[in-house]
Formats: C-alpha cells, sequence, structure tokens
C-alpha cells in the first residue's frame, strides 16, 4: 500500500466557491398543521462534492454528488391517535452525478431519475406499548446497522468506503484499466430498502429487535426476495460514554441464482468528556450454505472538539481490510481521513477527505492504488 500521495490540482479556489454558493440563509422545510395536531413538513438536502480521483496513470476532476449522503427531497405527514401516532414519508434521491456512479469511460449524466431513486414511500403506525408497525418502500430491518458511527465525519469517511469512487476502474501494472472496480471490491453487505412489512419493539434498557420481509419493488423484472433480523443498542449514558450497536442477519432469495446469507454488525462508542470515538464494523456472506464469499473488518477513530463558535469540529482515521470479496484468496485494504466542519447557523457541514484504494488476488495481475479526494457541503432545509 502506498504511503504518500500528492494532489496534482488546486482545490482551494473550488472549495471557496462551492462553500460561498451553499452559504445562504437556512431555513427549516416549511411545516403545515391542522386542528387535530397533524402535520405535513417537507425537508431535502443538497450535498455537492467535488472528486479528484487518481488511478496510478490518469488523474480525475469532477463535481458531483456525494453517495455517502445524496442530494434528497421528502416530506412527512403526521397524525396523532392518543398516545399513538401515525406517519407516512415520502422520499426521493434527487439522482444528481454520484461519487461512486463515475469512472475512467464515462462520467454520466448529470441527472437521469429513475424510479429505483425513490428511497421510501412508508407508513407506519408508532405505538407506545407496543413498538413500530411499517409497510411500503422503506429500510429493511438490517440497514444501517453497518455504518453505526459516532465520529461526526459519515460525510467523508465510513465504512462504506466505496461511496468515494467505488465505480473506477483498477489498473494494472502497464497501466491498462481491469475489469475489476473499487466498488466489487469494498463490499459492506449492509441492508438494503424494499417493499416491506416491518416491526420495531420498543427499547427495553436500551435493547431493541427489528424484523422485515420485503421484495425489490423497484427494479424491472427483479427476482429477490429479503427477510431479516436485527438487534440494536443505544445508551447515551453508560458513564461517560455514548454507545450505539447493531448486529444483523439477512437471508436473501434470488430467483435463478444461488440464496445467501449476510451477517452484520458494527458498534460505536464516544468518550463525552473528551470527544474521542471509535467505531467498529464486520460483515460476512456466504452463498447457499457452501462457502464465505467476503468477509471484512473495519474500524475508524474519531475526535471532535469545538474549534470554532459556528459549530463542531471532527476529524477521523480509518482503515479497512476486506478478503475474498471478488475471487478466492483477494484481499482488499483501504485507509482514510476526513474532517468535517459544522456551521450550525446555515444547517451546513463542509467536509474534505482522502481514501486510498489497494487490491490484491492470487492471479498474476499487479494492482495500482487509487486514491480519491473529496471536498464539499452538505446543506439541510
Amino acid at each position: 500500500m502506498k504511503t504518500t500521495f500528492s494532489p496534482k490540482l488546486t482545490l482551494g479556489v473550488s472549495a471557496a466557491a462551492m462553500t460561498v454558493a451553499l452559504a445562504a440563509p437556512a431555513f427549516a422545510g416549511p411545516t403545515y398543521t391542522n386542528d387535530n395536531g397533524g402535520s405535513v413538513t417537507w425537508y431535502g438536502q443538497l450535498n455537492p462534492t467535488l472528486q479528484y480521483y487518481d488511478d496510478g496513470a490518469e488523474d480525475f476532476t469532477r463535481l458531483l454528488d456525494n453517495s455517502a449522503s445524496n442530494s434528497r427531497l421528502g416530506f412527512t405527514i403526521t397524525q396523532p391517535f392518543g398516545e399513538n401516532t401515525l406517519k407516512f414519508n415520502f422520499e426521493t434521491a434527487l439522482s444528481l452525478r454520484a461519487s461512486d456512479g463515475v469512472n475512467q469511460n464515462d462520467q454520466g449524466d448529470i441527472t437521469d431519475w429513475q424510479r429505483t431513486d425513490i428511497r421510501k414511500v412508508d407508513l407506519s403506525y408508532e405505538t407506545a406499548r407496543y413498538g413500530t408497525f411499517s409497510i411500503g418502500q422503506g429500510s429493511m430491518a438490517a440497514d444501517g446497522v453497518t455504518g453505526i458511527d459516532l465520529s461526526g465525519t459519515g460525510l467523508g469517511a465510513s465504512v462504506a468506503v466505496a461511496d468515494s469512487a467505488g465505480g473506477y476502474f483498477f489498473r494494472d501494472s502497464t497501466g491498462a484499466l481491469t475489469g475489476i472496480e473499487v466498488a466489487d471490491a469494498f463490499a459492506t453487505f449492509d441492508g438494503s430498502r424494499r417493499g416491506r412489512i416491518r416491526y420495531d419493539s420498543p427499547s427495553f434498557n436500551g435493547f431493541s429487535v427489528a424484523t422485515s420481509y420485503g421484495e425489490d419493488i423497484l427494479t424491472e423484472d427483479a427476482d429477490t426476495t429479503q427477510y431479516d433480523l436485527a438487534l440494536n443498542y443505544a445508551n447515551d449514558s453508560v458513564g461517560d460514554f455514548k454507545v450505539e450497536g447493531g448486529l444483523a442477519v439477512n437471508w436473501t432469495e434470488r430467483g435463478g441464482s444461488a440464496d445467501r446469507q449476510d451477517i452484520i454488525a458494527s458498534v460505536g462508542a464516544l468518550h463525552k468528556p473528551t470527544g474521542l470515538s471509535v467505531a467498529l464494523a464486520t460483515g460476512s456472506r456466504d452463498t447457499d450454505g457452501t462457502n464465505v464469499d467476503g468477509s471484512y473488518g473495519y474500524i475508524k477513530l474519531g475526535y471532535t472538539t469545538n474549534l470554532i463558535a459556528a459549530g463542531s469540529t471532527s476529524v477521523s482515521l480509518d482503515y479497512y481490510d476486506g478478503s475474498d470479496m471478488i475471487t478466492a484468496g483477494d484481499s482488499a485494504e483501504s485507509i482514510g481521513v476526513a474532517a468535517v466542519q459544522k456551521f450550525d447557523d446555515l444547517n451546513l457541514e463542509a467536509y474534505v477527505a482522502y481514501r486510498q484504494y489497494s487490491y490484491d488476488d492470487t492471479s498474476a495481475t499487479s494492482f495500482q492504488d487509487g486514491d480519491a479526494v473529496l471536498l464539499g457541503a452538505r446543506w439541510k432545509f
């Protein structure tokens, strides 16, 4: 793995221009209420990022949408019924050109909305005593279980390391493009969003259980059925620590292909007096009960402090180590550093991140490392 990095472009002017463009007065999404305590709230976010990628032979600079938290728009309708609440949530990605959707040969369309960009069409009934019941397009129980992280730098660095530049191909030692994309080698096996029914239990001493059953209803001719079970934990006061964790098992039945089972977990801890944090994640995939088709471990160390009055400053260092993702015996490593500055009055988070990708397999091919830099800002409204 390379240990040095020398960017070949000046990012400062573009960063300043992007920040100024986004630094409009902040406002919350409009909310409309009725006489019975119900409400309709609109919300959204924009998350443009300047991406620089060096594949060892060429470099590319593009203005994209950050796949770690893409630009989106949605609304929530809420109506209380005594101690219970009925909610409807619609949310769609804006389908702007994504940081993990471009490569050396194709920079994609600026926007290309399709129905698979619909994130949520979800009806839920939250009860005070019996938990929450949900139906519609939305998160399966295992969705997000690998991404528990209290560092505050998720916009620039997370276990989903392929978000920064997952569409690019690795080059071999001669400079030729291989058929292996970064995203192929750096999976998380995290849960997904599906048309599903879901149940979330109440919390008992910080522990809760979720389960769901769903199908891919947005992809044409898809024949995919999933069901999963997740155990979650959240506690803001474990001594001086805030602790969150999750463990999930996800089963996928694929028409015409072998079934598979994913086991995933992550945990995050924040020491509140010092701002120091750690996040750990792991996952493995078993196809048809016959073999492990990929496994990985991930660790992140973070630090959050208040350097300026505008908002908190967070920095992190992380490392991903995967194996058997594409072929038996292969290995994938990534190291990343990130910084995020919050501007609370503007609902704005500015970030800069660097990530390096390394891949190797048992063939005679030698793969060059890839380097990615993201510079951007997320504005919520």
